[in-house]
């Protein structure tokens, strides 16, 4: 299956074991590859010893996203990897819980000019998890190593 396209992108992921066994969903993926958004319903299989969604779980439905929309969003001169993340449970988890991500233009300019020259840039981008009623879960960041492609 080629992922030269969102909608490819979020049928792979959807069946992609760690997803696919946790009942992680991808619900869209943005055409400009700016945008994701993530959900996660509560399961047998995926609730801790206190009937909560499993933290690690919610860090997984966040996990590769920030990485994946860079990537693509910046396109194939540029080098993309994911250093460092980090979690913090806000409330327990219940239900239904998504996570949005947003991309913007700004950041990915910031990102341009800072490794113009070749140098790499550092970037930390965050979001939320929420629940059904809107209401913040956790709170997960992500930074990303960005430099661009020697020769280009």
């Amino acid at each position: 299956m080629r992922v030269d396209s969102p909608r490819s992108l979020r049928r792979l992921l959807n069946i992609w074991p760690p997803f696919l066994f946790t009942g992680i969903r991808v619900m869209e993926i943005g055409e400009d590859w700016h945008g994701a958004r993530v959900r996660l319903r509560m399961h047998a299989w995926n609730r801790n010893a206190v009937g909560t969604h499993f933290g690690g779980s919610l860090f997984a439905m966040c996990d590769p996203f920030w990485m994946l929309l860079a990537m693509h969003a910046l396109g194939p001169d540029y080098i993309v990897w994911d250093k460092a993340g980090d979690i913090e449970f806000v409330k327990p988890g219940k239900g239904t819980v998504e996570a949005v991500f947003q991309l913007d233009d700004a950041a990915l300019d910031e990102i341009r000019t800072a490794t113009a020259n070749g140098d790499k840039a550092l970037r930390w981008f965050e979001n939320t998890v929420t629940d059904s009623e809107g209401e913040i879960v956790a709170r997960v960041r992500k930074q990303l190593y960005v430099r661009r492609k020697a020769g280009r």
